[in-house]
């Protein structure tokens, strides 16, 4: 940051000031003083021109207003910014609340203890409380309506300071021996502060200033110290909360008298005097919350008492005996310039990181990118190196994990909007950073570190990150300010050497293509060659250097000092025959020159003796180190070359950060384009070359070029062109020299400068519709192009209206306005783009309708046909596919889609082997997974039932094993039964649609069973299906009735099971067959049942012994014959064989009149079925 004194106003009759405080908000000043002065003044800014902004703008007293109240001196003003209130006191005790009323201050309150003064009073962050400390150690806290909240009376203290905490919970009193106390905002004493920065003080002290920054800005970085405690003897302390147990200490050698942090907590000004000197020198440093010095401003006067910041952070005001002084101050923004992009830095209050634009100003659009412990920005050509501290949480890529370092810090290159290219790791702390077309150098205070990076034009990301993978030895190198490197490439990256201490730390560095120059704290400068590292010269100069410039050439550098003085150093030897100009390389002798109050420089990109510089609030541009007259302005300087300067107001932006306005770029014409113009406009184009002919520069023989076509001189213009080597120049002269017509001539010139408008109106009016339609199309204007093709009379090209129409869809459809795409398209005829924006509409129909109106074998039907496999709609699909002839592309679509059926009766029609060896593979494939179920859909699907059936049957056989759910067995059963009735409806109809018209029924159907008997070599399986069903239909059935009590019922079914012992286990029928013959008392079958068990192979010795015993002890009590109608267990025999059984009851029907089920074929008795609406064995519906 560079602070120079700017303004200085008088207090009446030499009344001497104690304290001066400036409204944040508002702008307001108060400052009181002895006798009871107090005045409220306002700086403001008239100007009408635009250019004039911020510091620059003349600033007048536009408020001097003298409050009346006070008898005593002033001794404490502090404003409410939040609700315009300002509160003062005098030594009296007597508090005044003021307020604005019609632009005029008035009193509001008033307050007197009578007893004590105030020593200091603080309002709360969101204005609603303040507190006020008296010396006798009285404690108010008050509302901002004047309401008292609470008081409170500290015996035996003199306080001397209050602060408030950010969140408005914790309470600092300052005592007037020097002690720092903790309290809630209730008033209860928490704790001591330890106030570490006065080690080994002796002698009474006393505080100078309490300051606890608000946040209300964002902070520089996370975790970032923020109060601010300073003494009397100039030690100071600034810690991160109020018991941080490792403050930052500064020791700034002087008496203090007051201190302030600014409006963003990035700079703590401390103002006192110098101790030590002969008479006393008023002075105000400036710190970083870290303790780094920045600046020191000296202040005329004897007694400076208070510092109070301006809102903006550009001014201070310092109260000095009976004057106010300002100071400007031109802040370090983080910023840079680069390809037309201004790149800037700020912080919010509600991020840790930081925010940073990067605002290409050439279409006004901004990029924003958020970055955290951002630490510097430097730009060159077209791009931007972002230094940062290391991200602990992020593990560093490309740092040398062998070498065991975890890298601290990261340099970002990033393009012109903000997309990162590369990043290195580095050990050392990058304070300064500098950037040249090929190499970005960063240097800490003892060592410097080289990065040789490349920018990939046409590499794919993939590539882009292998070659930031891969550390190239030489790409990257370190070294020590102290050594002497020789330019011979070395060993590997070795960050070891850069930690070794030095005595003359590095201060600034600044480089070119060519050369590097660092500069020492003691005045010695080193001048390096690049890319080879090599030490050519070392210069001492008597001052240390801030800042450093190379120009384009890099023969002379520019060197500005702490203090702000600019001089110059020759680092060649200038011959005075040097391009034939020697009389003007000799007129400035850089030795003598010098300037004050320098706070930038900038030379221009394209001559050597060319630069502007800040001087205060006005640019000056020199040539020779002679200057034209100043601009009044106070922009940094981004970019110097074409005679003009781009100027950016980054004061400005910074007060509104996320609207950067055009308005705040500005660019300055030098001297010779201004002349070169007015020559041309005024005097003619002859004189005008000729003054260009004696100041030459390509910029000055473009403007004659220019001027030369307007007025159509073809000579003067292509000489011009040749001057400044414009090939497009003279080749647009040469063929405007084959034109004919004048007219013609006009409008090509017009357009040539982009007055499009005027070069069609021309073309028009000469009737050459085809030649205004022709620049339409070359400016890619297709709505014009549109309009001016329909408003001709006569038929307009078809062609070229459907290019426009299609050209206008495009540019619909690259904005993503696809239903306004449509439309064009529709006009245009391009299916092609229609397809894409139908997809997009996620308007299907539109894309069958048009799938439905191409031609056979259109290029565009595969891609349709994707489209709909896409969003899985498999008829559409199947139907774009055939349309272009690939019944393959529809078969796998069905596959992939899992319309197996499809699939099977596609592959079937169009001959396909594979698709039975693919289902195949697929099913077994299911199989290998485990998935069984999956497979009988997959095979249901493609309609192929039987293998469905068979793997049916083997999941059934499976689950009945487990012994666990017959119910779920059952199920399964049905299913595989279900799947063979579908086996055989679909012989029999494809053996009718094999014989249609030719045979009767009888014989398709014979037909049908026939190839049911060459194909299904699982005849058990097809012939007996329902066996299992049945089986476990009864088994359940039975079980049902015993429980319900329908003992008979249940005996009938249970001998029923004697038909199925080959898939129950005969076990399980006949004790089934026991429990259910003994509980209807029909002994004889359970007799019979228990011999049929006892003779089991399959049981053990035990079971058999077990069933031997309980049959011994039924039929020890019940003599083994039936007590009810006997012979049940012997089914009756119909006339052609077995009687069918009632799947309701498990009767054996024997009447005429029975139902059967139309899907499984089987039986019940017709008054038992009306009460079911579902088949009992195959659950279909009984419509």
């Amino acid at each position: 940051m560079f602070i120079y004194l700017s303004k200085k106003i008088a207090i009446p009759n030499n009344i001497r000031l104690k304290c001066v405080s400036w409204n944040k908000d508002q702008g307001f000043i108060a400052c009181g003083g002895d006798e009871g002065l107090l005045k409220v003044l306002k700086l403001e800014t008239q100007t009408d021109d635009a250019k004039l902004k911020g510091l620059a703008a003349p600033s007048n007293l536009s408020m001097n207003q003298t409050l009346e109240g006070h008898s005593g001196a002033v001794q404490v003003v502090t404003w409410n910014e939040q609700y315009q209130k300002l509160t003062t006191s005098d030594q009296n005790g007597l508090i005044i609340v003021w307020m604005l009323y019609k632009g005029c201050w008035y009193e509001e309150m008033i307050n007197n203890r009578n007893k004590s003064v105030v020593r200091s009073m603080s309002w709360n962050a969101d204005g609603q409380k303040i507190c006020i400390v008296y010396e006798d150690g009285a404690v108010i806290v008050g509302s901002v309506d004047g309401n008292r909240i609470w008081g409170k009376e500290l015996k035996g203290i003199q306080l001397a300071h209050v602060a408030w905490s950010p969140d408005s919970k914790i309470l600092l009193f300052g005592m007037a021996n020097g002690e720092i106390h903790i309290y809630d905002n209730q008033g209860n004493f928490i704790m001591k502060m330890t106030v570490s920065c006065l080690h080994n003080v002796t002698g009474a002290i006393s505080i100078a200033g309490i300051h606890w920054y608000a946040g209300s800005e964002g902070y520089v970085e996370p975790d970032c110290p923020c109060l601010a405690i300073c003494f009397d003897n100039g030690r100071c302390q600034v810690m991160r909360y109020e018991s941080d147990e490792s403050p930052v200490f500064i020791d700034t050698l002087m008496n203090v008298a007051s201190i302030q942090w600014n409006q963003c907590g990035s700079v703590l000004a401390v103002a006192g005097s110098l101790r030590g000197m002969e008479k006393e020198v008023n002075v105000v440093q400036f710190y970083t919350p870290f303790g780094e010095h920045l600046r020191t401003l000296k202040v005329p006067g004897k007694q400076m008492t208070e510092v109070a910041w301006e809102g903006g952070g550009l001014r201070i005001g310092l109260a000095v005996d009976s004057y106010i002084y300002f100071a400007n101050i031109r802040p370090d923004y983080k910023w840079g310039y680069c390809s037309n992009t201004v790149v800037y830095a700020y912080t919010k209050p509600d991020r840790l990181e930081y925010c940073v634009v990067f605002w290409d100003t050439k279409n006004n659009e901004k990029f924003v990118k958020y970055v955290k412990s951002l630490m510097s920005i430097t730009t060159s050509g077209d791009f931007c190196i972002l230094a940062t501290k290391a991200d602990d949480t992020h593990p560093q890529e490309d740092a040398d994990v062998e070498s065991g370092n975890n890298a601290m810090y990261v340099l970002v290159l990033c393009n012109s909007i903000g997309t990162p290219l590369d990043s290195k790791y580095i050990d050392i702390d990058p304070l300064f950073v500098t950037m040249t077309k090929t190499h970005v150098i960063a240097a800490s205070k003892e060592a410097f570190y080289t990065w040789q990076y490349r920018v990939a034009k046409k590499l794919t990301a993939m590539e882009i990150n292998q070659v930031s993978r891969t550390r190239k030895e030489g790409r990257e190198r370190v070294y020590h300010i102290d050594d002497s490197p020789s330019g011979t490439t070395e060993g590997p990256l070795d960050f070891a050497k850069a930690f070794t201490a030095t005595r003359d730390p590095i201060c600034c560095i600044t480089a070119t293509d060519k050369t590097l120059i660092v500069g020492r704290e003691s005045g010695t400068i080193h001048k390096y060659s690049l890319p080879n590292v090599a030490l050519v010269q070392k210069y001492s100069l008597n001052y240390r250097a801030y800042q450093l410039s190379l120009n384009c050439t890099s023969s002379r550098l520019a060197i500005i000092d702490i203090s702000g003085v600019l001089t110059f150093l020759d680092l060649e030897v200038r011959s005075s025959s040097d391009d034939g100009s020697g009389s003007q390389a000799g007129t400035g002798d850089p030795s003598k020159f010098e300037r004050k109050d320098v706070w930038d420089m900038l030379w221009a990109n394209d001559n050597p003796d060319l630069f502007a510089m800040m001087e205060k609030t006005r640019m000056y541009v020199f040539r020779n180190l002679d200057p034209e007259e100043p601009i009044q302005t106070s922009g940094y300087i981004c970019n110097f070359e074409d005679l003009e300067i781009k100027s950016v107001l980054l004061d400005e932006i910074m007060k509104d950060p996320e609207r950067p306005n055009k308005d705040y770029l500005i660019n300055f014409e030098i001297r010779s384009l201004r002349d070169s113009r007015a020559l041309i406009e005024k005097v003619g184009i002859e004189d005008a070359s000729q003054f260009i002919e004696d100041n030459p520069h390509p910029r000055l023989w473009r403007l004659l070029a220019e001027a030369a076509l307007q007025k159509l001189d073809l000579k003067t213009a292509e000489q011009a062109f040749v001057r400044c080597k414009d090939y497009q120049g003279i080749e647009f002269v040469k063929s405007l020299g084959n034109l004919q017509s004048e007219a013609m001539k006009q409008a090509e010139v017009a357009a040539y400068f982009g007055r499009f408008e005027e070069a069609e109106r021309m073309y028009l009016d000469m009737d050459r519709r085809d030649l205004a339609i022709s620049l339409r199309i070359k400016l890619g204007d297709w709505f014009r192009v549109l309009q001016l093709l329909k408003t001709g009379s006569g038929d307009c090209d078809d062609a070229l209206l459907e290019q426009a129409y299609n050209a206008i869809g495009d540019y619909f459809a690259d904005r993503q306005k696809w239903v306004n795409a449509v439309q064009y398209y529709l006009q245009g005829r391009n299916q092609e783009r229609l397809a894409d924006c139908y997809y997009m509409l996620e308007d299907y129909d539109g894309l069958e309708r048009l799938a439905s109106s191409l031609p056979e074998n259109h290029k565009l039907l595969p891609d349709i046909g994707q489209m709909f496999v896409t969003v899985g709609m498999c008829e559409q699909t199947v139907n774009a596919y055939l349309k272009c002839n690939q019944p393959k592309a529809a078969v796998d679509a069905c596959v992939h889609l899992n319309q197996w059926n499809k699939a099977v009766e596609l592959a079937k029609n169009h001959n396909m082997k594979e698709i039975n060896s693919l289902l195949a593979k697929y099913a077994s494939h299911l199989l290998e997974k485990n998935k069984p179920l999956e497979a009988v859909e997959l095979y249901r699907k493609a309609h192929h039932f039987l293998e469905a059936a068979k793997l049916m049957f083997k999941i059934a056989d499976e689950e009945a094993k487990r012994r666990t759910r017959p119910l779920r067995v059952k199920k399964l059963y049905v299913l595989a039964a279900l799947l063979v009735e579908n086996y055989h409806s679909q012989v029999k109809t494809s053996q009718q649609n094999k014989a249609k018209g030719k045979t009767s029924e009888a014989t398709s159907a014979l037909a049908g069973l026939l190839e049911e008997d060459a194909t299904s070599s699982d005849n058990r399986m097809v012939d007996s299906a329902w066996r299992g069903a049945e089986a476990y239909h009864f088994f359940l059935l039975a079980q049902r009735q015993l429980y319900e009590g329908y003992m008979v019922k249940a005996m009938k079914t249970a001998l029923h099971l004697r038909d199925y012992e080959d898939i129950i286990p005969v076990v399980e029928i006949y004790s089934l067959l026991a429990i259910c013959s003994s509980a209807n008392r029909a002994f004889s079958t359970c007799s019979r049942a228990f011999i049929k068990l006892e003779s089991l192979e399959s049981l053990s010795p035990e079971q058999r012994q077990l069933y031997e015993d309980l049959a011994l002890e039924i039929f020890t009590k019940h003599s083994p014959k039936n007590n009810h109608m006997s012979g049940l267990d012997n089914a009756p025999e119909g006339a052609e064989g077995k009687l069918p059984t009632c799947i309701v009851t498990g009767w054996t029907i024997s009447e005429y009149q029975f139902w059967m089920c139309s899907v499984c074929k089987h039986c019940a008795l017709e008054n038992e079925i009306g009460s079911h609406n579902f088949c009992p064995l195959c659950h279909s519906s009984l419509a």
